[in-house]
């Protein structure tokens, strides 16, 4: 009787299998409706958002347990147009924070914004918080680690940046050439510390519109870094040091713990230069028990010149926008395949399927509509489309 019975349910299990494995090759990830980089992104349950940068005020959401509607368009974003901002969830809500951008079109020079906003998911709906951020938070990475509050690492300073940027705008390259260029030498040319980016970690409670200190990250500031959470705890993985010139650091911070920091092994070198720059604005999350990290940008040279004694590390190099993806298992890094093309600044979300990333910044400088889903398989990670 058993033997009749595995005899009639294995070709139906295996029938099962096939299909459930093909199901699964065939899943088509709906591309963007625009593309979209330098934006922001977040996850609330199964629906994606992903917006804001360059989709000027657009925004929209994908329900991943309903691909078949696609991107839906969302309600507009109520605040000037921005780039660089960090997003994070609370109790439902997306919170979005800072970012760069023109109060007004007719403003000669872009600021680093102080603002805060929400938008209600249920609603559908924005509204600004009565409350502004302590610090310049551009290029800032984020996570709640209670579902009651934002935690902040990084972030440009909001003083030395608009004025850069004000002194750079009011400036003619053409007629004061030299004007021009001490301006951007004298920036560019600074010590990683003397741009005073922000060391504190740094903690917003939407509830009560409240700022705290958590205390001083013992790492040289960063900014543009990956984050993968972990419950209360969060990875971050390299980014930026000093405006062009990137570390291959990467950490994790236990939320709570009275020495919350931890040095983890950095970014493998790539051969065979056997150099890692490091990346910002690189995609990054977990699939099957692994870490992935893919894309991200950098300049190659950048660090060997900084080594050399160059402030301005990255003078003389074109901005590369990487394909490597490297994965983490049992603690060590690897080199694996590649992504499709080089692509930093794009959106990263965590499903069971595995990473989806959204979007991002092209070698051409052009806004990705892209939508792939990375998955570790063990030796390589499947890319689907």
């Amino acid at each position: 009787m058993n033997l009749k019975t595995n005899l009639i349910t294995t070709p139906l299990l295996a029938a099962a299998l096939l299909f459930s494995v093909n199901a699964m090759a065939n899943t088509h990830w709906p591309d963007l409706p625009v593309g979209i980089k330098s934006g922001v992104s977040a996850q609330v349950g199964d629906k994606v958002f992903v917006g804001l940068g360059s989709a000027g005020s657009d925004f929209y959401m994908l329900d991943i347990e309903s691909l078949d509607k696609g991107w839906q368009k969302q309600a507009s974003f109520i605040g000037p147009a921005r780039s660089g901002a960090t997003a994070s969830v609370v109790d439902g809500d997306i919170y979005i924070f800072g970012g760069s951008g023109k109060e007004s079109s007719s403003d000669p020079a872009p600021i680093l914004f102080d603002t805060i906003y929400r938008y209600n998911v249920s609603a559908n709906s924005w509204s600004q918080a009565n409350s502004t951020t302590p610090v310049g938070l551009l290029g800032a990475a984020s996570y709640s680690p209670d579902n009651k509050q934002v935690i902040f690492f990084g972030g440009y300073n909001k003083g030395y940046f608009d004025t850069y940027l004000s002194d750079i705008m009011a400036t003619d390259k053409k007629t004061q050439p030299d004007a021009w260029q001490k301006i951007v030498d004298d920036y560019m040319g600074m010590k990683p510390l003397d741009y005073k980016w922000n060391q504190q970690v740094l903690s917003f409670k939407p509830e009560t519109g409240e700022w705290s200190e958590l205390g001083l990250s013992p790492y040289i500031p960063n900014c543009g870094s990956a984050l993968v959470a972990d419950g209360a705890n969060a990875m971050l993985i390299s980014g930026e040091i000093k405006p062009g010139l990137r570390t291959a650091e990467v950490k994790q911070y236990q939320f709570g713990q009275p020495q919350p920091w931890t040095s983890l092994h950095s970014l493998p070198a790539l051969e065979p230069s056997n150099i890692q720059e490091g990346v910002a604005g690189a995609y990054a999350g977990k699939s099957n028990g692994a870490i992935i990290v893919a894309g991200g940008a950098n300049f190659h040279g950048a660090k060997t010149a900084f080594e050399k004694g160059s402030m301005f590390a990255h003078n003389g190099f074109g901005k590369a926008y990487n394909p490597e993806m490297y994965v983490k298992v049992d603690g060590l890094w690897s080199q694996v395949n590649d992504l499709p093309e080089g692509l930093a600044y794009g959106a990263s979300f965590a499903t069971d399927k595995g990473v989806l990333i959204a979007g991002g910044e092209t070698a051409d400088r052009s806004a990705s509509k892209k939508v792939y889903l990375l998955a570790w398989n063990g030796t390589s990670v499947d890319i689907t489309d």
